[in-house]
């Protein structure tokens, strides 16, 4: 007899009420650009894509925010994954980004329902970088819903993803 396993997908958001999400990439420089115009660049330090979902809150971004000043994805003496972009006096570029709930489960063309829409986004991707501003962290940032193009040297390269419920 056939051993028979059943794959069951959920998406994130329906395995936790709430998840914001970010890809983070650990970089040597990154900048963001509208136009012809650099809106946002930083040196060594993280570059974050910021995702939200419809039922994010204050909470989430807070706990965001804390989760990125304090992962430890930089090198300590021992070449060891042990220190944070605080610790290194790193900076952070983080940019909107609603593609990050693409929904691929059907057909080829994604679907951004699990995406927030702007009056519920933007304030909590602005509440992530007040938050992180407030822990002496230089960031920059790109422009809420803009075409944007982000260019980063990743260093390693190093990156992962965090996602905070």
């Amino acid at each position: 007899m056939a051993d028979e396993r059943r794959v069951q997908t959920v998406s994130p958001t329906s395995i936790n009420e709430s998840v914001v999400r970010a890809l983070i990439q650990r970089v040597r420089q990154a900048s963001v650009v509208v136009g012809s115009e650099t809106v946002g660049q930083v040196g060594a330090g993280l570059c974050v894509l910021l995702g939200v979902t419809h039922t994010d809150t204050s909470k989430t971004a807070h706990k965001m925010a804390d989760r990125l000043a304090k992962l430890r994805i930089f090198a300590d003496d021992s070449g060891k994954m042990n220190r944070s972009v605080a610790d290194i006096g790193g900076e952070i570029l983080l940019v909107s980004q609603f593609t990050l709930y693409a929904d691929t489960q059907s057909g080829n063309r994604p679907s951004f329902g699990d995406a927030a829409g702007r009056q519920h986004a933007e304030p909590l991707v602005d509440e992530v970088i007040t938050r992180l501003r407030a822990k002496d962290l230089t960031v920059a940032s790109g422009r809420f819903g803009e075409m944007m193009q982000v260019n980063l040297t990743n260093d390693g390269p190093v990156t992962v993803t965090v996602d905070v419920d």
